[in-house]
């Protein structure tokens, strides 16, 4: 059982990708990540030794911080965000405990650019309506919380990310765009080895409304009528992106927690 400082990698995993999940700090050795480069969803790497630079960041937010065995690193690096008034727990028995438990793992060595404030900056098309939504809150949930996302005119998408030092997407001729009949969203999936039930049954969704295939998915056509609205509710692309983000949290959540449950009211129609 984990002590009061401490968050076991089930109930850690209960809360990635919800809008109630931590700040996730990884603080393992260059050796332990040259080892396994993979990392938990939406982690930080941060130098342990440096942390007078960065522990600001964390102010006012939840966090738990791993090494490779949730030993003096983390147990360290916690007690020091602590001292500084953060809410600082660590993850009982690391990243180790997280891998051999089959929990998500991301590899995140595709991402080639980063700004200086170490952020993924992404280039799309503006004016979006699934899968340019549907990949920024992927992204943000699972990879990179403080990714940057730019929408310009489709025909500049290719200079501004040259300009810029940003990633297209969902681009003819990008490598994060549709393959074949999968969209980009399952791309991203694919490449970023995010693997699990429910995020695969929510691409299901997001390749039938992004594709206009909804016989995929009968939630797909209702995908498509919100995303719509969304689009017209907002001039704004990123206030969109904003908007959107509770529309996907319910969505992945009903994937993760809630497909077997029904809706019947009044609760005696058809009865006799």
């Amino acid at each position: 059982m984990p002590s009061n400082t401490e968050i076991s990698a089930a109930q850690l995993a209960r809360l990635v990708g919800t809008p109630a999940a931590p700040a996730v700090i990884d603080v393992r050795t260059a050796e332990d990540v040259a080892a396994d480069p993979r990392s938990l969803p939406a982690a930080d790497h941060r130098d342990p030794r440096a942390i007078e630079t960065w522990a600001r960041l964390y102010a006012g937010r939840q966090v738990v911080v791993t090494c490779q065995k949730g030993g003096k690193l983390a147990q360290g690096t916690a007690a020091r965000l602590r001292a500084e008034g953060i809410r600082a727990e660590t993850l009982e028995g690391g990243f180790e405990a997280w891998r051999d438990g089959g929990a998500l793992l991301v590899t995140r060595s595709v991402l080639q650019t980063r700004d200086d404030q170490g952020r993924a900056v992404w280039v799309t098309r503006a004016r979006p309506k699934i899968d340019r939504i549907a990949c920024p809150w992927l992204i943000r949930r699972f990879v990179d919380p403080r990714a940057v996302f730019l929408y310009v005119d489709a025909a500049e998408v290719s200079a501004v990310a040259e300009v810029f030092g940003a990633t297209p997407f969902d681009i003819d001729g990008a490598f994060w765009s549709h393959r074949g009949e999968r969209c980009t969203f399952d791309t991203m999936l694919d490449e970023f080895g995010l693997a699990s039930e429910a995020l695969a049954r929510l691409a299901t969704i997001v390749r039938g409304a992004d594709t206009d295939r909804h016989d995929l998915a009968p939630q797909a056509a209702g995908l498509l009528a919100a995303s719509l609205g969304l689009s017209r509710m907002y001039r704004d692309d990123l206030e969109q992106l904003d908007a959107s983000m509770a529309l996907y949290d319910a969505l992945y959540r009903w994937c993760r927690d809630a497909v077997e449950e029904t809706h019947d009211w009044p609760a005696s129609r058809g009865r006799k």
